[in-house]
């Protein structure tokens, strides 16, 4: 089959763009507004953006019928720093109760009977239970134009400056268990999935080692911070 966005003439009852591109990891954000509110929201238009220096984006819609920007959006953008708290499994419940349009007087971690804990580098809190966060600073934001008021999309880019991994979900070779860890993902309509298996593919071709520090995260040799 062929359609064209633009027409939404896909024929389908429901639309398959979103289970196309997929899995899509959930950046469970966290944010504290101006007044010192507690915001707590996943969002799965996230994403890694680079590695040295780390930068991240989350992408939010806005608000149905008003058109105003995400709670997230606002406050990451107003005050500066947000943090990205890994969505897993365990953790799926309470991410979903998060997910919901409240007003910006809700504290949605409360809401969903979640411990939040200090930061370290930034203000907004951490969710305690989650196993690996990144304290992030606004970089940059940008809006994407939808065919209505309400249907931009507002995206924010952060420069990680602290990471927080737990120990125990740390393997004896120094890497980060994620088939302990679970983190969850989006896929299209009401459906999610998990990382439930891993396999290793070393890369081959000219220009090797450079290829395998760069996958594997390996420090520049001789570099000085």
């Amino acid at each position: 089959m062929f359609y064209e966005p633009d027409k939404d003439d896909h024929g389908l009852p429901f639309n398959p763009y979103k289970s196309i591109v997929v899995p899509r990891p959930i950046g469970w954000i966290s944010t504290i507004s101006c007044d010192g509110i507690v915001n707590l929201a996943p969002y799965s238009q996230f994403n890694n953006l680079g590695y040295d220096p780390p930068y991240v984006m989350f992408s939010a819609n806005s608000f149905p019928e008003t058109g105003r920007r995400k709670d997230s959006v606002k406050n990451a953008t107003d005050t500066g720093e947000f943090v990205v708290n890994m969505a897993t499994y365990e953790l799926r419940e309470a991410i979903n109760i998060t997910s919901q349009f409240l007003s910006p007087d809700v504290d949605e971690a409360a809401l969903a009977g979640l411990e939040m804990i200090s930061s370290r580098v930034v203000k907004p809190p951490r969710v305690a239970a989650s196993p690996v966060h990144l304290e992030c600073r606004f970089h940059c934001s940008l809006a994407l134009p939808g065919r209505a008021f309400d249907q931009v999309h507002h995206v924010v880019v952060g420069r990680v400056v602290g990471v927080h991994i737990r120990d125990d979900v740390m393997t004896s070779e120094g890497k980060l268990d994620v088939l302990k860890i679970r983190p969850l993902a989006r896929l299209g309509y009401f459906d999610y999935t998990t990382v439930d298996s891993v396999f290793t593919m070393p890369p081959g071709g000219p220009n090797i080692k450079a290829r395998e520090a760069g996958l594997e995260g390996r420090p520049r040799q001789g570099e000085t911070r």
